[in-house]
């Protein structure tokens, strides 16, 4: 599973970056299918409190995932786009499991 982290028009620290890598590493217990990952960080303009975005695309063999959020901070910002993926996986999971 490949995990791409791209911070647009700032730098993530490593600290961000080794957090982000640790919660989306995860996703591999709730589907193997998983190809890739693509996590987006961005600061929202006007810069005021709830503004940093966090966007999670997860590329499966015949589908693709996406989850964005807007929180207060981007460790927020990239749990809740977790639990929102995680909660697609399962419905991804059930899918493929009728078929």
């Amino acid at each position: 599973m490949d995990i791409n982290i791209k911070a647009i028009k700032f730098d993530a620290t490593d600290k961000l970056q080794d957090f982000i890598q640790k919660k989306v590493g995860k996703l591999d217990k709730h589907c193997n299918d998983i190809r890739k990952i693509e996590v987006s960080l961005k600061v929202v303009k006007p810069e005021t409190a709830m503004n940093k975005q966090a966007s999670i695309t997860v590329v499966l063999p015949k589908d693709e995932l996406f989850a964005e959020k807007i929180c207060d901070t981007f460790e927020e910002s990239v749990m809740e786009s977790l639990a929102a993926i995680e909660k697609q996986l399962e419905k991804y999971k059930e899918k493929q499991a009728n078929n």
